[in-house]
């Protein structure tokens, strides 16, 4: 019988670091712009005749919930429509659904119950993230079919994760900002660039396939090439925001660390040695998105 432990596995949960922070990113933005932070000799707060500080943690629960219900259907979605290919694939075939674990549909019930919640979350933040949920549904849905049929199915990944920061930020103002986008943009070339490196480690199997990728398009030595345009252009994205949004030295130490992550796990992945794939996949990004996140935020909190 399946246990939580095995369903937090199906859906690698340890994985919602990628994109979360930039969803508190998008929920702390929100809140600067919309709410005033001040600090005087006797008040220290957000100011607003609308606004309480329940009203954000529902806010902030929310948001949570709706990253991890829509990460979750995402994921056990993939599994599941990708269960006969990861049977066939040594690397994968260790996974829940192949090795028996998890039956094929339980995995899709998972899928419609995580995609139901998420809808509910939704409901109860505002009109326009309901609105807009369906859409956010089928583009994080849609992303398992993509790997059949075009190498640009790195992009779709993510532009489902990039939906996470504006998605935050829609949650508080439901209304779309240049900064929340610039972000989103930012998610989008990361994680298509280090999903071509991931990648990397199936080239061969999914040409066997009739899979598409980056790496089984234009071999490995261009796919790396092509990551570091996209981690190119995810530095630019934030260093525009940083402009743009006229930032404080914190948020220039967040980018510091940022873009040195993406020139890390550049250095340690060669076309001919993918040995430490997994720690520029889950560590180097890992870190990037942590300590990005806590420099911004604390940045929109004591200069904004």
């Amino acid at each position: 019988m399946a246990t939580v432990k095995s369903y937090l596995s199906l859906i690698k949960f340890s994985h919602t670091i990628f994109a979360m922070p930039f969803a508190l990113i998008g929920f702390a933005l929100a809140l600067s712009t919309r709410y005033q932070w001040s600090l005087n000799t006797t008040t220290i707060g957000w100011h607003t005749t609308i606004f309480d500080w329940s009203t954000i943690l529902k806010k902030f629960i929310l948001v949570i919930l709706c990253m991890v219900f829509a990460r979750s259907a995402a994921m056990a979605f993939n599994r599941y429509l990708d269960r006969q290919f990861d049977a066939k694939n040594p690397r994968t075939a260790i996974r829940e659904i192949p090795k028996g674990i998890i039956s094929a549909n339980s995995a899709l019930m998972f899928t419609i119950v995580c995609c139901v919640l998420f809808v509910v979350c939704c409901y109860f933040l505002n009109t326009a993230v309901l609105l807009l949920s369906p859409i956010a549904l089928f583009v994080i849905l849609f992303y398992s079919y993509t790997k059949r049929f075009t190498a640009l199915c790195h992009l779709v990944l993510g532009l489902g994760l990039a939906l996470a920061p504006i998605g935050a930020y829609l949650a508080v103002t439901a209304k779309f900002d240049l900064l929340p986008i610039l972000f989103s943009f930012t998610v989008l070339f990361w994680v298509s660039g280090f999903d071509i490196i991931y990648s990397l480690q199936d080239e061969e199997f999914d040409k066997s396939q009739q899979l598409h990728s980056i790496p089984a398009a234009v071999g490995k030595e261009k796919a790396l090439r092509i990551s570091e345009v996209l981690h190119l252009l995810s530095a630019a994205c934030v260093v525009a925001a940083g402009m743009i949004g006229m930032f404080s030295w914190l948020y220039w130490v967040g980018v510091l660390i940022f873009g040195g992550m993406l020139i890390y796990q550049h250095s340690i992945v060669k076309p001919n040695d993918l040995r430490r794939v997994n720690i520029a996949f889950m560590t180097a990004n890992g870190i990037a998105s942590v300590v990005f996140a806590v420099f911004v935020i604390a940045d929109l909190f004591m200069n904004h």
